[in-house]
């Protein structure tokens, strides 16, 4: 679909106390505001990820040695992924939530360092992508692979339907119709 890549500049700070899924839902509709307030009629779609894990909310990791922990206190364990995706389209703004489980195997020291020094896991939430390198870890998914990748596909489709905002495009390439 065609579209136009937008950066907000927002605070991601967590509040104290906050929960994961409150916290995450506010990014992506604090991003969708914010795009939304720079002007345009276009639907502004945002959306953010998380990685929690013991009741941590794992983000970008700041450097090497964080997502080396990141890796490590991921490694065998079983966690959440949650991406909310926001749409402000009209006058109004809607979101949805989708939460994954993913189990990683066990992984040496080795190769969470070897990882990290691929450029991959610099910013990704948990310090990995499920759609890169970062595979080999996954021993099991429950839930939404594209909402682990950063963009679930099935609750962007609801929004989207619900604003009226075609997805699909009239005419397939070739001229053929979908």
């Amino acid at each position: 679909m065609p579209h136009v890549v937008a950066v907000p500049d927002i605070d991601e700070a967590v509040l104290p106390g906050e929960p994961a899924a409150d916290y995450v839902v506010r990014m992506a509709c604090g991003k969708a505001r914010a795009v939304r307030a720079q002007g345009g009629a276009l639907p502004v779609l945002a959306a953010d990820t998380i990685v929690v894990i013991d009741e941590r909310i794992c983000g970008k990791p700041g450097d090497e040695a964080e997502g080396i922990a990141m890796l490590t206190q991921l490694s065998g364990r079983s966690h959440a992924v949650l991406t909310a995706v926001a749409l402000a389209a009209g006058g109004g703004l809607a979101h949805r939530l989708s939460t994954s489980e993913v189990r990683f195997r066990p992984l040496s020291r080795a190769e969470c360092v070897s990882y990290w020094r691929s450029g991959e896991a610099r910013d990704k939430a948990g310090a990995y992508a499920i759609q890169g390198r970062g595979a080999v870890f996954i021993e099991h998914l429950s839930g939404s692979y594209s909402g682990v990748m950063g963009l679930p596909l099935f609750e962007t489709a609801q929004l989207l339907s619900a604003a009226g905002v075609p997805y699909w495009p009239e005419r397939a390439p070739g001229g053929d119709r979908p």
